[in-house]
């Protein structure tokens, strides 16, 4: 692992709250993973028959510390795309610009998406892969999002606390509107999130994050 020079808050001290949110993190995400196995390889195939490429996409991402972590996803854009839309939209939503098109922060009828790339993101399926990253102790189930290197260089100094506690698979930006969030409003749940965490916290997040994708999907 290396870091983005980020000046992250120390270690958080190991109490029991955070032993039983390590324990919730493995008994859930072995238990997904065992329930979810055939679903997860026909995805994986659907991917691969329907665009060049491989089935799984992988992607440097910041995490606990500021230490960045090999994130696992499904892939969900054709290959050899660059992101300079996306680093646009998030300078633009960092400044304060009022980027939303429809009620949506995310990006527009964007071209890099697979038809089933498409699909996969609105129903949130794209992030199952990520349960191999909270078996492997880099994210949590719960937590802010792991965001990418550049994005962690663009944050403003008052948002580093949210890189004290290990990103996760959903967090209270999903259960506070998702799409219908912008980035400087989603920093500033994560600081919340950061200054309020404890595990009941944690699981009403989880409790509502399902809730909260078949709205944000049928609002679409």
């Amino acid at each position: 692992m290396s870091d983005v020079g980020l000046d992250s808050a120390l270690p958080e001290t190991a109490t029991w709250e955070s032993v039983a949110r390590r324990a919730l993190d493995l008994t859930a995400a072995s238990l997904a993973l065992l329930v979810l196995a055939v679903p997860l390889i026909v995805i994986g195939l659907m991917i691969r028959w329907t665009s060049v490429g491989p089935a799984l996409f992988q992607q440097r991402r910041v995490g606990f510390g500021g230490k960045t972590f090999t994130m696992c996803k499904f892939r969900t854009m054709c290959t050899g795309v660059g992101d300079d839309m996306l680093r646009e939209l998030i300078a633009a939503e960092l400044r304060g610009e009022d980027t939303s098109v429809g009620g949506s922060y995310k990006l527009d009828c964007d071209p890099r998406v697979t038809p089933i790339g498409a699909f996969l993101r609105k129903t949130s399926l794209d992030e199952l892969p990520q349960l191999i990253n909270v078996l492997l102790g880099e994210m949590s189930l719960v937590g802010p999002r792991p965001c990418l290197e550049w994005e962690a260089r663009m944050f403003p100094a008052e948002f580093q606390p949210r890189f004290s506690v290990r990103p996760g698979i959903t967090g209270l930006w999903q259960v506070s509107g998702r799409s219908t969030v912008s980035t400087l409003e989603m920093l500033h749940l994560d600081l919340t999130y950061v200054r309020t965490r404890n595990l009941v916290g944690d699981l009403s997040i989880l409790v509502r994050t399902i809730p909260s994708m078949i709205k944000d999907h049928t609002v679409r």
